[in-house]
């Protein structure tokens, strides 16, 4: 059985999508902008639009009851891969090194509202 996992610590769904979805202990998490939940505004720069998605995923995850341990699948999108360094330490700093989930990451032309970066996660509830 689906449920829609839904939390005000993170930015409400701005299409017709869930923030996040639970399914069979396996949680989908939909692409996270770097909008902030508290001020409604978008952050910029790549330092503070990255820690701002990873915290916009980590809100979803903690409403689910789970943490970044539980995530075994990312997908990062770039709007510059020149950003890919400063993304890559930022996003390090929030996970365990001992439980690093999968990833990609691909450059994009575009992403909503025009933000350098989004980030998707699928998490596992062990």
């Amino acid at each position: 059985m689906k449920k829609i996992i839904s939390t005000s610590e993170a930015p409400a769904a701005i299409g017709p999508y869930s923030q996040a979805n639970f399914a069979n202990g396996i949680l989908y998490i939909s692409g996270q902008i770097p909008l902030n939940p508290q001020t409604g505004k978008l952050e910029e720069g790549i330092e503070k639009e990255t820690h701002q998605v990873m915290k916009n995923l980590e809100a979803i995850l903690t409403e689910a009851g789970l943490t970044f341990k539980n995530v075994v699948k990312a997908t990062i999108f770039l709007k510059n891969m020149d950003d890919f360094a400063v993304m890559n330490d930022i996003y390090a700093s929030y996970l365990d090194p001992e439980s690093y989930p999968a990833r990609e990451t691909v450059q994009v032309s575009c992403l909503p509202k025009n933000v350098d970066i989004e980030i998707s996660m699928i998490a596992h509830q062990f």
